[in-house]
């Protein structure tokens, strides 16, 4: 059973795909999928991943981020997560995540 639901709008100027719910195995493939055609329909600019919604991430998830910023890097454009403080947040520090990733608290 997939537990993750995501949703591609724009705000402002950007793309935005917010992502909720549990990446886990079950769930790889839907959040993979999201970030790839985000990537894909606006070649070249910058996709917001809005994590906030995620209660729980699996080393496999941590993957496909770090898979989906190079994807859009060798576009010209990148992705950018947002995680407020808490757990995830914590997790992207010590995993070193949000050093190979921008990490912004917010969209604005």
């Amino acid at each position: 059973m997939v537990n993750l639901h995501v949703n591609e709008t724009t705000v402002g100027d950007r793309t935005v795909v917010s992502i909720e719910g549990v990446v886990d195995l079950s769930s790889l493939a839907t959040l993979q999928d999201a970030l790839a055609r985000a990537i894909q329909r606006h070649h070249g600019g910058v996709v917001t991943a809005d994590l906030d919604g995620v209660t729980a991430i699996d080393d496999c998830g941590l993957g496909i981020l770090l898979g989906a910023a190079a994807t859009a890097r060798r576009s010209g454009g990148d992705l950018e997560l947002v995680v407020g403080d808490g757990p995830l947040r914590r997790r992207f520090e010590q995993t070193r995540l949000d050093r190979a990733v921008d990490v912004r608290s917010t969209i604005a």
